[in-house]
């Protein structure tokens, strides 16, 4: 009976309720974690009303005489109370185990500066001469190699903003005068929506971008491109600018934030 019903759920599909499967290894483990809070709330839901409704039906009031009363079922009580503990603990470890990998700052060669402000994008690459930079409706594209660990460097010119990707499961504030970092490893090729969650002014909704992730070998010609005299001056024009809005009043000290690692 049991091996039979061990073959039967390995062909089941969980599903998704609701959320993305994700694109990196982070968002796959969140999703997971997902699915193992949906499937055991609806087991302990499932389990909740039937002993609600197995109570209702059994000791239901029947004629003009009350019922038989009962209390102080020991071993009933012990199980009840030491359920939950074990359910919270276990689903708290699980939790814990993936936060500990999304907030993960694993050393790499790829590092991108992304700076947010009122509404657009600024995406920079150091060590190269590679600068993408688009706002309202340009909606800029962010380019990043497969299966590499992608360390950020998030911050903002001007007020709160928020980096969401929403393929990636994954969302950070953009603070200014704060850099925020984190590192992602995108899983799989192709090209996914990002924009800003936080309301940040006139243009917030259009404060798009896109994130494009490509092979080693796209990602190194799509470097090289910006090296001509050109591309350097455009990354030239553009870090002054940035720079020059930096220094008009808003603070940029580098503070720097790992949350959730308590560094």
């Amino acid at each position: 009976m049991l091996p039979a019903a061990g073959l039967v759920l390995s062909g089941c599909t969980i599903p998704s309720f609701g959320a993305h499967a994700g694109v990196s290894d982070t968002s796959k483990q969140a999703f997971h974690l997902w699915q193992g809070f949906s499937v055991a709330a609806a087991i302990i839901g499932t389990l909740t009303t039937g002993l609600i409704i197995w109570a209702v039906l059994r000791y239901r009031r029947r004629g003009d005489q009350i019922p038989e009363q009962v209390q102080y079922h020991l071993p009933f009580e012990v199980v009840y109370t030491v359920v939950p503990i074990l359910i919270v603990i276990g689903l708290f470890g699980a939790t814990l185990v993936v936060e500990n990998k999304s907030v993960a700052n694993p050393s790499t060669n790829v590092i991108v500066n992304v700076n947010a402000f009122q509404w657009g994008w600024q995406f920079t690459y150091p060590g190269s001469n590679a600068l993408v930079y688009g706002q309202t409706t340009q909606s800029p594209e962010m380019v990043l190699p497969v299966d590499e660990n992608v360390h950020f460097n998030l911050t903002s010119t001007d007020v709160v903003h928020g980096f969401y990707v929403r393929q990636f499961n994954f969302s950070r504030y953009a603070l200014p005068g704060v850099v925020n970092q984190f590192t992602i490893r995108p899983t799989q090729t192709g090209t996914y929506f990002g924009q800003c969650t936080q309301l940040c002014g006139l243009y917030h909704s259009l404060m798009f971008f896109r994130v494009k992730v490509v092979t080693d070998s796209q990602y190194s010609q799509w470097l090289a491109s910006f090296n001509n005299p050109a591309a350097k001056a455009r990354f030239t024009a553009a870090v002054n600018t940035t720079n020059a809005e930096l220094s008009s009043g808003v603070p940029s000290k580098a503070t720097y934030t790992n949350f959730g690692s308590g560094k």
